[in-house]
């Protein structure tokens, strides 16, 4: 098999260690083209998995197809998660039609509709490339794909800067594996994805014919991206959960967002994150999820804006949050959010395939929270009043509010939310289920790795003990609507998502003792 750094395509570096088989199958020269099956990493630059797909092009001398599905089965489908991966989906048919790649975007219209399309197309090709996820359902079918392809099928890593195959293991705190970075980062940030990789492919390759696949699996239509939201009002997913209006999918949006926070708020982040009401978030967690965006592209363009150069970093790994870039103090906390914390999670989903289990919890935050199972809760409530946000809380009701209208939450308030729904559930095991489902439900950037990090920190992941021991948490740490109103500026988000829905029936839940006594 060729070498992926071939001296006979130039240009491809950073490769070796991302690219996995998923079977066994062996490389067909004589196929049509080379496939690349986009799942996770919905953008066409800055993507290792394209990269890996256009090199093998490149060394087969072969047209490259891309294609990218939208299937209606899996967990939590919806109006706002389709709507906004066919707005990203449209923006790539635009860009493909001025490159050599063939570019199929399929959206599946009834249930298993779509099976057989990946096989079909795989028949007639030399290779399948695929993107490396870890998390949700994505291996699964990673891995049941592998099955049924009878050629080649490679999964490539291009979620963050650090190969998830390089540290072997998962690590058990923010700072063990910000050391770990600091020693190991250096050599990889030599090497990112290529800005634009399908300039690389031959300006008149030899021509695809697809009809009878096509007639079969009819790809999408101009129509189809014109209006996505009317597009999937049809299909059989939850219309419950609306599209957003304060964020439109593709690269392109992801983009403007990034060249807005480097502009306005990079140089606020650090001392004014916490506060909803500065808004200097950078809002990019949707877009790296969706794959819309990735971590090289957002990295490259903080050391532009930074005028930095690998030189200026510090030569100890300490593990410390400021000081090992060499930047400016908004950039480096900048970075610990977008490194370090988001690639911590894609570490763990990587080495723990029970990522998203409790018992996956560190075995003190499991004991101290079974000590405290049975004390009594101060207020409880059942998912549809958390989900309606019809609690005694105004600081929650305008979080929970916020996820539902725009599938976000200000990132300090999503910790406040989280603890309280631990707070005010019967146990931790049914507040974690409460929290994956609404996170899920309805965050644009949940079902990631990234999410489910802020989930688990909730119960003590990547945490420590704190004192003193309180009851309900035990010694995990606890947060309060009280002291967070005390600590951060809130006026405007209040405004904006706090005031009471004079429609929403008013109660009073009763407290009451889990043991029965109250």
């Amino acid at each position: 098999m060729p070498n992926p750094a071939s001296p006979s395509v130039s240009g491809f570096h950073g490769l070796a260690q991302r690219v996995l088989p998923v079977n066994r199958g062996a490389v067909r020269p004589d196929g049509e083209y080379v496939l690349y099956w986009m799942t996770a990493f919905r953008r066409l630059s800055w993507n290792f998995a394209l990269d890996r797909a256009v090199w093998w092009a490149l060394e087969l001398r072969k047209p490259l197809v891309i294609l990218e599905a939208l299937r209606l089965d899996y967990p939590w489908a919806s109006d706002r998660f389709h709507t906004f991966i066919l707005q990203g989906m449209a923006e790539n048919a635009a860009r493909c039609r001025s490159t050599p790649a063939f570019y199929y975007p399929y959206l599946e219209r009834a249930p298993g509709e779509g099976k057989g399309l990946l096989c079909a197309l795989s028949q007639r090709a030399c290779v399948v490339i695929t993107d490396d996820y870890p998390a949700f359902f994505l291996p699964r079918m990673t891995e049941a794909a592998g099955r049924k392809v009878d050629v080649l099928l490679e999964k490539v890593d291009a979620n963050g800067l650090l190969p998830l195959s390089v540290p072997g293991k998962a690590f058990g705190s923010a700072y063990a594996f910000r050391r770990y970075l600091q020693s190991a980062l250096r050599e990889h940030l030599l090497h990112p994805p290529l800005e634009n990789p399908l300039e690389q492919l031959p300006q008149n390759p030899k021509a695809v014919s697809l009809r009878d696949i096509e007639s079969r699996w009819p790809p999408c239509t101009e129509a189809d991206f014109a209006d996505p939201a009317r597009s999937v009002s049809s299909l059989p997913i939850n219309h419950g959960v609306q599209p957003v209006t304060t964020a439109r999918g593709g690269t392109a949006p992801a983009r403007c967002r990034l060249e807005d926070f480097l502009g306005r708020k990079m140089s606020r982040y650090a001392a004014e994150r916490q506060h909803p009401d500065e808004d200097v978030t950078s809002g990019l967690s949707p877009y790296l999820h969706f794959g819309h965006i990735g971590a090289h592209e957002i990295f490259a363009a903080v050391c532009r804006h930074e005028e930095w150069s690998p030189e200026r970093l510090s030569p100890k790994a300490t593990g410390s949050r400021q000081g090992w870039w060499g930047m400016s103090e908004g950039a480096e906390a900048f970075l610990d959010q977008l490194i370090t914390w988001r690639e911590l999670g894609f570490n763990l989903c990587r080495y723990d395939s029970a990522y998203d289990a409790y018992d996956s919890l560190p075995a003190w935050a499991q004991n101290t929270l079974a000590k405290h199972a049975l004390d009594p809760r101060p207020w409880l409530y059942p998912l549809p009043l958390l989900e309606n946000a019809e609690t005694h809380d105004p600081i929650w009701n305008a979080a929970q509010r916020q996820l539902v209208q725009e599938g976000v939450i200000h990132n300090y308030l999503r910790m406040l939310w989280g603890k309280k729904i631990l707070h005010w559930t019967p146990s931790p095991q049914e507040a974690l289920e409460i929290l994956i489902e609404l996170n899920n439900k309805y965050a644009l950037d949940g079902r990631d790795p990234n999410s489910y990090t802020g989930i688990f920190w909730i119960f003590g992941r990547y945490d420590r003990p704190w004192g003193p021991e309180r009851p309900v948490f035990g010694t995990v740490r606890t947060m309060s609507s009280e002291n967070t109103a005390r600590k951060i500026r809130l006026e405007d988000y209040l405004a904006r998502f706090g005031a009471e829905n004079p429609t929403i029936r008013r109660f009073s839940t009763k407290r009451r003792d889990p043991k029965g006594r109250g």
